[in-house]
């Protein structure tokens, strides 16, 4: 099978018809294929036959506004391009879908919200690698058939009919978006009818995590020990094990809904929350009465109950790491980035969504009092567990996942953590958006999406 990328350009239907294109013959011998003969066009679930018309002295392809529009194609493109002589399918793309959970058509700049700078890189970094990419919501999927109405940027955002995309990359940021009936059904029939890819399919929750990982022995030293928060008797024997446990909601994000419980001095309980202005403190003489107070969350929402560690500080502020692992363009797992971050004044929790600041590992590391071999080795200790743990969510949970978040701290001994792992992870977490920049973490993504597709 030949590869290579091409312009795609789009001419008057009066010049070409809708079952014919025109090829440069220098790519049809790249290609290898039979010029006049009649070759199968694919574009994610879009197929069609048409006749092959040799253009010489040309770079490009040249197809008819008719089948620009059934495609969702531009006046101009560049496309990776492969043949096979076998099936007789020329095959551009990949064709990539976003799955995003809302639209703002009345606000033209910010389509999809705080994503909508993500997207317009994911764009940009399309078109540099021969992809085509668009973005759409679970309600194009109410009545669909071969095509999904999405959009696609071309100078401003824009409505398009699109085919099924050979790879899909779902951005949901809920459950209930993800778990609808229209969705679910949807992904089932593009995998069984046209093979599409679709990765990082669902959330994770915290006890199904640790539940799969705690049975593979070369990730155990990576595990504080943590329990499905049933009743009194775990949270004693927890306290009675640990000076400080935290309660963390198992389907919670962003640091929010976490507990830290610690003993105080006296003898009674210290129970911490967090807020969006900080922390906030209260005080019980026994667990049984701080239990009391924590059960009627417990009603709506399902607790991890996990030991306590004495992370790293800078400042008495806990830094902790967040690891963003990808799928590279071989399909094998990779440490795109590792950022620290450092937890907010009066904050337990890094997160930047409560105050949390970033900066490099080695600075963080540097300004710790951790002891100097950690110090030394931390740019290769955390990486190698954030790879390890990545390999064995895929071995261990059932489902597809391009990239992860993985959060991992490091006690003040040295010892490597982990605190959670994130199957939707933020695109604004790493670096500043920048209209011009694009990210590695997007650049992988494709990459990926290329290796999927097979072009």
């Amino acid at each position: 099978m030949s590869k290579l990328k091409i312009p795609v350009h789009t001419v008057h239907s009066g010049i070409l018809q809708e079952n014919a294109v025109m090829l440069g013959d220098r790519l049809i011998k790249k290609l290898k294929i039979p010029a006049h003969g009649p070759v199968h066009l694919a574009f994610g679930s879009f197929r069609q036959e048409v006749t092959v018309i040799p253009a010489p002295k040309s770079d490009s392809l040249r197809v008819s506004e008719g089948l620009a529009r059934k495609t969702g194609w531009r006046a101009r493109n560049v496309l990776n391009a492969s043949y096979n002589t076998g099936s007789r399918i020329l095959r551009l793309g990949p064709l990539i879908g976003v799955l995003v959970s809302r639209e703002h058509p009345e606000h033209p700049e910010r389509v999809f919200g705080p994503i909508t700078l993500f997207c317009r890189e994911l764009t940009n970094a399309c078109r540099a690698q021969g992809a085509f990419v668009y973005f759409f919501t679970p309600e194009a999927l109410e009545s669909t058939g071969s095509a999904i109405s999405g959009w696609v940027y071309d100078e401003g955002w824009k409505r398009s009919k699109l085919p099924v995309a050979d790879v899909i990359n779902n951005r949901l940021t809920t459950r209930k978006a993800e778990n609808k009936p229209s969705v679910q059904h949807f992904l089932a029939e593009v995998k069984s009818r046209y093979g599409t890819h679709f990765f990082n399919e669902k959330f994770l929750d915290k006890t199904e995590v640790f539940e799969a990982l705690r049975h593979d022995p070369a990730l155990q030293r990576y595990l504080p020990e943590s329990h499905s928060l049933s009743g009194l008797a775990i949270l004693k024997k927890m306290c009675g094990h640990y000076p400080v446990v935290f309660l963390k909601p198992v389907r919670g994000s962003l640091g929010k809904g976490i507990l830290r419980i610690s003993r105080e001095e006296g003898g009674g309980y210290r129970l911490q929350s967090t807020t969006p202005l900080g922390t906030r403190k209260q005080s019980y003489p026994s667990l049984a009465k701080l239990y009391q107070a924590v059960a009627p969350k417990m009603k709506t929402t399902r607790f991890q109950i996990q030991q306590g560690l004495p992370l790293m500080e800078i400042g008495r502020r806990p830094v902790d790491f967040r690891a963003l692992v990808q799928k590279n363009g071989t399909g094998k797992w990779h440490v795109t980035s590792i950022v620290a971050r450092t937890a907010g004044n009066n904050h337990f929790v890094s997160n930047l969504a409560r105050g949390g600041s970033l900066s490099t590992v080695r600075e963080a590391v540097g300004k710790s009092s951790i002891p100097p071999a950690a110090k030394e080795s931390a740019n290769l200790q955390l990486p190698r567990a954030a790879l390890a743990i990545a390999k064995g969510i895929e071995a261990h949970i059932p489902a597809h996942f391009g990239e992860l978040g993985i959060d991992l701290g490091m006690d003040h001994s040295g010892r490597i953590w982990l605190l959670e792992v994130n199957s939707k992870p933020s695109k604004n977490d790493n670096t500043p958006l920048h209209e011009t920049k694009i990210r590695p973490s997007v650049k992988q993504m494709i990459q990926y999406c290329r290796y999927l597709a097979g072009l």
